[in-house]
């Protein structure tokens, strides 16, 4: 057993895990309100080794937000704008595409793609936008909107969430994003996104494309409003859900950016809050595969930390992000494929090239040290092509 482990009050919950037993609520709840960050890193870290070994990975990928302008006016969301604001924004079918041109030259295998509800697009312009880029590369994946813009753009087809979901698809779709989870509770989603689509309407937005083969992603918001009950509760019910449909990917709580909003946060998260968040994430969901650390939120060094906390992915290239840094984020627009490496590197990971389901791409070993190099200074040749990549 863990030193750390074998001297906390947690030992119990270790125990379980170990068995491969489910923790309930109650485990769950006790697991956020320790200050044993080390016991609970380790039995985090227990669970990311026993389900995806020494490997952390990262992906190719560029973000567009299509529009900023929004029919809703979230409390917590820094990114909407009205058509009278002036730094509102909307791109035209053509420019996503040349985005995705200018990023394909770099290797993206995939284009995230999500914006606000826009008040006057019609379905078309995003069955198009999918068509278009698929035209570009049909190889290129497509990780597009939230559950939100999902039942936006059904009451535009003025067709069921089923049938928009599978016009969706046969124009290109890949893969909902998970975006918009924020918390599930009634009383704090109404106090941060009142107007949004419920909790409820959600988890069975992610339900139909499930049930259509889709896959997705989904999130949890967390440092605001909320309290570590609450949490539990929205782990609690993206779990069942995943009982239900085994369609979620990963999970990837997100950081709450308290700038330019209109709810007042006098303690944002903080290092160990995001941290002991991880963990308990990936110990509480046993059926999800991944743990993503989304360095946009956490910025880089936290996430190479929150590798050794449960996470083993920390997302993706991104080249241009509005949503979080509109809300205050510092970390960078972008990191380079190689910076990821890197990183991952320093954590002490094997890195893995992914796609849009979290499948392995390329796998790239460990570098060697300078003592490996000068007793062999004639690398293999697949060695070699890793150095060459990296």
């Amino acid at each position: 057993m863990n030193f750390f482990i074998q001297r906390s009050e947690l030992s119990d919950i270790y125990d379980k895990v170990v068995a491969g037993e489910r923790i309930s609520e109650a485990d769950a709840l006790r697991l956020f309100e320790t200050k044993d960050l080390n016991a609970l890193g380790a039995i985090a870290d227990f669970v990311r080794l026993r389900k995806n070994g020494n490997r952390a990975s990262y992906i190719v990928n560029r973000y567009v937000n299509y529009s900023n302008y929004c029919i809703l006016s979230c409390q917590f969301c820094s990114f909407s704008r009205k058509k009278r604001d002036a730094d509102g924004f909307q791109f035209s079918v053509e420019e996503i595409v040349e985005k995705a041109r200018e990023a394909l030259k770099i290797g993206i295998t995939e284009m995230h793609i999500v914006g606000g509800l826009h008040p006057s697009l019609p379905f078309t312009f995003y069955t198009d936008m999918l068509r278009a880029l698929k035209n570009l590369d049909a190889r290129l994946q497509l990780k597009c909107f939230t559950a939100i813009e999902i039942l936006h753009l059904a009451w535009l087809a003025k067709k069921t969430v089923v049938q928009t979901l599978i016009e969706l698809k046969a124009a290109g779709l890949d893969s909902l994003t998970g975006g918009g989870a924020e918390i599930f509770r009634k009383e704090i989603r109404s106090q941060i996104a009142k107007g949004k689509e419920s909790g409820e309407e959600y988890l069975d937005v992610h339900r139909q494309w499930h049930k259509l083969g889709g896959r997705s992603t989904c999130t949890m918001l967390y440092g605001h409003v909320e309290t570590l009950a609450d949490r539990v509760d929205h782990l609690r019910q993206l779990r069942a859900l995943q009982d239900e449909t085994n369609g979620f990917t990963a999970l990837i709580p997100l950081a709450y950016q308290p700038e330019d909003n209109d709810i007042p946060v006098t303690h944002p998260p903080t290092g160990f809050d995001s941290l002991r968040t991880i963990a308990v994430s990936r110990i509480y969901l046993d059926n999800f595969p991944h743990l993503t650390a989304y360095w946009i939120g956490l910025g880089m060094k936290l996430a190479q930390v929150a590798l050794s906390y449960g996470a083993d992915d920390i997302h993706g290239t991104i080249i241009e992000e509005h949503i979080f840094h509109m809300a205050g984020a510092t970390s960078p627009q972008l990191q380079t494929e190689s910076d990821m490496i890197k990183a991952i590197r320093e954590a002490g990971r094997t890195p893995v090239q992914r796609n849009t389901f979290y499948e392995p791409i390329k796998v790239l070993e460990s570098l060697p040290t300078a003592a490996e190099i000068k007793a062999n200074p004639a690398p293999s040749n697949v060695l070699a092509e890793n150095l060459a990549t990296a």
